[in-house]
C-alpha cells in the first residue's frame, strides 16, 4: 500500500472530472473503489469532501489515501469479479459494431447500465471480460451512456488507448449525433439550446431521483454548482404537430443534458418520464413525453453515430449504430425511414 499523497492539479488537467483525473493518475484503481473513497471522505479536494463527478481546477489539491500497489488491485478484482454468463457473453459480443487492435465500438442496448450502482448487479462493466477477444488486458470504459439510452459506446483495449480516447472526448475532438423522438415539433426546426444545468437533489433515500435543472444562460455564473451546456438540434421529420424525429448534438457533455434541454424548450423526449412526465399525454402542443400505448414506455434516445480521428492510425473513423427494436418499431409505425435523412444534418452537404 502507498502512503497518503497530496497532489496539486496541473493547469492542463483543469476542467476534467475528479474520477477521470484519478483513473489517469492511478489506472490500476477501479471506478467503484474511487467512488467509495469519495463517499467515505478518504479522497478530498482542498481538504473538503467531494463527489467523484466533481470538476477539478488548476491549483486545487487532491488528498489521495493509501492505495494498493499496481497489480494488487487488479488481482483482487479478478478474484471477486463475477463470471459472465454464456447468455450475457453472447449478447454483448453481438453488440460489437467495430473492433480493431486498439478499440471496440458497441451498440449498447437500452436498459443496460454502463456501470453498477445501487441495486444494479447486471451492467456492462461486469461483462467486459467477454470482450477480450484473446487480448491480455480487459477493455476499458472511456465514456458513458445513460441506462435507458442506446447506441454507440467506445471501449479502449489498452491503458494507452484509454488515455488517448479520454483526451479526445475531453477536448471535444469527437462528433456525436443522437436521434430522438420528441413530443411536438420545435420551432425553429433547427437551433441551439444554451441553458446551463445544475443538479437538483432527489427526494428518495440517498438522494435517489435527483435530476438536472435548467438555468438561464444569464444566471449560470451566479448559480452555485451550475455549468454551461450547449446542444444543437435539427428536426428531420415530423407527424403533423404531434411528434418529431430530431438529431441532437451535445456540444458539451453534461449529465442528462439532452433530456433536460429538450424538456426545457417544451419538447421532451418520448418516453422520458423523468423530465417529460410519464403521465402527461401530448395533445400536440409540444408538452408531455407520452404518446399513449406501448410507444411511451421506453426512452426514445439513441446515440446514432460517433466520428473521431483514430488515435493510433490517424484515420477518420465513423461508427453508426442501428436503432434499437423499440425505436425501430416506432419509426415503422410513423412512416419514418433511416435512408431518407442525412447522417449529419448540420454538415455542409445539407
Amino acid at each position: 500500500m502507498s502512503r497518503v499523497q497530496q497532489i496539486a492539479i496541473a493547469p492542463e488537467e483543469a476542467g476534467q472530472r475528479l474520477d477521470r483525473w484519478f483513473r489517469r493518475r492511478f489506472p490500476h484503481v477501479p471506478q467503484g473503489r474511487i467512488e467509495k473513497m469519495c463517499r467515505k471522505g478518504e479522497i478530498r479536494l482542498d481538504g473538503g469532501r467531494v463527489k467523484a463527478n466533481a470538476r477539478v481546477e488548476a491549483g486545487q489539491v487532491v488528498r489521495v489515501p493509501p492505495l494498493p500497489e499496481p497489480g494488487e488491485g487488479e488481482a483482487r478484482a479478478r478474484a471477486v469479479r463475477p463470471v459472465v454468463s454464456e447468455v450475457d457473453q453472447r449478447m454483448i459480443r453481438e453488440c460489437v459494431l467495430y473492433r480493431d487492435d486498439h478499440l471496440i465500438a458497441l451498440n449498447k442496448p437500452p436498459g443496460l447500465p454502463v456501470q453498477g450502482g445501487s441495486g444494479q448487479r447486471r451492467h456492462l462493466d461486469g461483462m467486459l471480460d467477454a470482450l477480450r477477444f484473446g487480448a491480455d488486458e480487459r477493455p476499458r470504459l472511456v465514456h458513458r451512456l445513460d441506462k435507458d439510452t442506446s447506441g454507440v459506446l467506445l471501449l479502449a483495449r489498452s491503458r494507452r488507448m484509454a488515455a488517448d480516447l479520454t483526451r479526445a472526448f475531453r477536448d471535444r475532438d469527437t462528433r456525436k449525433i443522437y436521434w430522438a423522438a420528441l413530443a411536438g415539433v420545435p420551432s425553429p426546426r433547427m437551433g441551439t439550446i444554451r441553458y446551463g444545468l445544475v443538479k437538483a437533489g432527489g427526494h428518495g433515500p440517498g438522494g435517489a431521483g435527483e435530476k438536472m435543472r435548467c438555468i438561464h444562460p444569464r444566471e449560470v455564473d451566479g448559480t452555485e454548482g451550475a455549468k454551461r451546456a450547449t446542444t444543437d438540434y435539427a428536426v428531420l421529420d415530423a407527424l403533423a404537430g404531434r411528434v418529431s424525429w430530431a438529431a441532437l448534438v451535445p456540444i458539451t457533455g453534461r449529465t442528462h443534458q439532452l433530456r433536460a434541454h429538450m424538456a426545457e424548450i417544451g419538447h421532451p423526449i418520448i418516453g422520458d418520464g423523468k423530465y417529460g412526465g410519464s403521465g402527461q399525454e401530448n395533445p400536440g402542443d409540444g408538452w408531455g413525453a407520452a404518446l399513449g400505448g406501448e410507444i411511451s414506455r421506453k426512452l426514445h434516445l439513441h446515440a446514432r453515430s460517433l466520428r473521431l480521428t483514430h488515435p493510433a492510425s490517424g484515420k477518420m473513423l465513423q461508427i453508426t449504430a442501428p436503432l434499437p427494436p423499440h425505436m425501430k418499431k416506432t419509426w415503422d409505425l410513423l412512416g419514418w425511414r433511416e435512408a431518407d435523412v442525412p447522417e449529419d444534418p448540420f454538415g455542409e452537404e445539407t
